[in-house]
């Protein structure tokens, strides 16, 4: 059993999680109610015209959202192990993470780069703050108390 310690750093470690979550799911529909799409497919048609070896997917609105919503249900399902302190669960606190910032960051350098806001650029800022925490808390994980022990 794990002693108060563990509980409020599990209690932590899953908040993040969650805040990530939240973030991504406003992204989401930051990018679907802007249109996303109509930005993403004819520069994943142009990437694939200049490097035919690039293996980007190209999109229907159904099947992008429908992938998407999958992906945040397990992420959010997912909470659950992060809540419990179950371990194996750290290393998808940085793949989580990494993939939300370089997103953020992606966003952010195509509006400082082209001065164009494109679809998911307001709901960046979102994504950074939630991957910076939950990173912050991964780093923490060297802390994780064993859940069988008080």
């Amino acid at each position: 059993m794990v002693g108060d310690k563990g509980a409020k750093l599990f209690r932590r470690w899953g908040f993040a999680w969650l805040a990530l979550c939240s973030a991504f799911v406003l992204h989401v529909l930051d990018e679907a109610l802007n249109d996303f799409l109509a930005v993403y497919n004819p520069t994943v048609k142009a990437l694939r015209e200049k490097f035919p070896w690039a293996l980007l997917p190209i999109f229907a609105f159904i099947e992008w959202i429908a992938l998407l919503g999958a992906a945040i249900l397990i992420l959010f399902l997912l909470s659950i192990y992060a809540f419990r302190g179950i371990r194996w669960i750290i290393p998808l606190y940085y793949i989580f993470a990494v993939v939300m910032l370089v997103n953020g960051l992606q966003h952010i350098g195509v509006l400082l780069y082209s001065g164009a806001l494109m679809p998911g650029s307001f709901s960046s800022p979102l994504l950074l703050v939630g991957a910076i925490y939950l990173l912050s808390t991964a780093f923490q994980s060297r802390k994780w108390p064993n859940p069988n022990h008080s």
